[in-house]
């Protein structure tokens, strides 16, 4: 990428943003717009990528060599017209998937994908190695506090190493790698770490079926001699396997094989729940099949350490009225009910009050039940409009009917008309009450908003 001029469309985007520091880093001039400002908008100024606030055509210069933009940039998006400006140009555009799968070519690729878990047992597994000395290059879903970025680089880019020292361990290229889309299919990983597999990206798949073959054909994305880290006994894993169109487990043609992460103990976390130590332990797994060599003690102690990210039962302080706040991404309902349950786990003696974002209008929908039974876990919950990101208005699906299902199932529930009525909520609860705003839009807004007027 050296010398190449990079226009992003959604840089602020937490991949879009890693993405743009790595081609700053390899010598790309990046430019990049998004609607509003961010964490990652700050962070990339400060990393020396130059970020333009709201859409225009005219934003795109015109000896751009190439075009990168997020699955949020669709036809009727704001941004659209600069992807539009860019084959008026003439520029090769490529979506942010694709552009990350070429950057990942001769790496010794590590993707993590799955409906939950995948941002947190990527943060960890970059942990180990980099505690290990193995410089890897990670990019991950969140901002991780260990180095308080979404993108980390290898100081050994682009240089030869040899491959008896740590079995090329700097070679090593750590990816979280989203199933929307089937976008994983850009990758062709030497570690290829499931969590697990959910009905999920309903506006994509059309079933759990439709979903579990496309891990199959990540599966069948492995290189030769490639392992899968997964939980072997989940049926939807079992079913992906059994759909592969290659063979595992030491197969003559592939020599691909399996490894169940749920074999392996983790120690002590500073993260509550038992989603976070089977995320712990299929980090350690995915670690020890990169990287042999690491001692499990050392994993293990790396393990013990690790802080968390950021929106991941993220500890946000103390409100006016006493409660302590908490934000985190959950957006599927699996995630919701686990985080609550995780709250539970940690702060027995506590109310649990939800503050939830829904994100999309066919997520909410499709999965309604689902979250109906996760959110009436809590003790009071309020909803928030649905954040509709890439999608139309759909006035069947709303916050006062989720709210009313949840209030039916015996949990005090009702709805808010925008993020100023959500820090008055946090604001006015008292030190009784454990409080998460949660969901994938931008409710975190709302809980600092709520702290700032203490």
């Amino acid at each position: 990428m050296r010398g190449k001029k990079v226009y992003m469309v959604g840089i602020g985007g937490i991949g879009m943003s890693a993405l743009a520091q790595l081609f700053a880093g390899q010598g790309a001039v990046v430019l990049g717009s998004d609607r509003s400002e961010q964490p990652t908008t700050k962070l990339l100024r400060e990393k020396g990528v130059d970020v333009l606030i709201g859409h225009s055509a005219s934003h795109v210069p015109e000896d751009t060599d190439v075009l990168v933009y997020s699955d949020a940039v669709v036809e009727g998006s704001d941004g659209y017209a600069e992807r539009v400006r860019g084959r008026e140009l003439g520029v090769p555009e490529m979506n942010y998937f694709e552009a990350l799968g070429r950057a990942a070519e001769g790496k010794r690729v590590v993707s993590v994908s799955g409906t939950n878990g995948k941002t947190t047992t990527t943060a960890m597994i970059a942990k180990i190695l980099i505690d290990a000395g193995c410089d890897p290059t990670v990019v991950v879903g969140s901002i991780v506090s260990e180095w308080g970025s979404n993108f980390r680089p290898s100081t050994h880019s682009g240089k030869s190493h040899s491959k008896t020292d740590s079995e090329s361990s700097q070679d090593i290229f750590v990816v979280e790698a989203c199933e929307y889309r089937a976008h994983f299919l850009n990758f062709h990983p030497e570690v290829f770490v499931i969590t697990n597999i959910e009905l999920e990206h309903t506006d994509y798949y059309t079933s759990l079926s439709h979903i579990e073959q496309t891990f199959g054909e990540a599966i069948a994305n492995m290189v030769p001699q490639g392992t899968l880290v997964a939980n072997t006994q989940d049926i939807s894993v079992k079913r992906a396997i059994a759909s592969c169109p290659e063979e595992l487990e030491g197969g003559a043609d592939t020599g691909r094989s399996v490894v169940d992460y749920t074999k392996e103990q983790v120690p002590e976390l500073l993260l509550p729940g038992e989603f976070n130590r089977d995320n712990a332990r299929a980090a350690k797994a995915a670690a020890q099949t990169i990287a042999p060599h690491i001692a499990e003690g050392r994993i293990d102690a790396s393990l013990a350490t690790f802080r968390g990210t950021w929106r991941r039962f993220e500890y946000k302080g103390v409100t006016r009225g006493g409660a302590t706040l908490y934000d985190d991404y959950a957006h599927h309902p699996t995630a919701v009910a686990k985080t609550i349950a995780a709250a539970r786990e940690k702060f027995p003696n506590k109310k649990i009050a939800v503050i939830f974002h829904p994100h999309l209008y066919s997520r909410t929908r499709d999965l309604w039940a689902g979250f109906v039974d996760a959110l009436a876990s809590a003790d009071e919950v309020y909803i928030l409009p649905v954040f509709a990101a890439r999608e139309q208005h759909d006035p069947s699906v709303s916050a006062e009917a989720l709210a009313q299902a949840i209030s039916n199932q015996g949990t005090p529930a009702r709805s808010l008309s925008g993020l100023d009525g959500a820090a008055n909520v946090l604001a006015s609860l008292s030190s009784d009450t454990v409080a998460f705003t949660m969901g994938a839009g931008d409710v975190y807004r709302a809980s600092e908003q709520a702290l700032r007027e203490k």
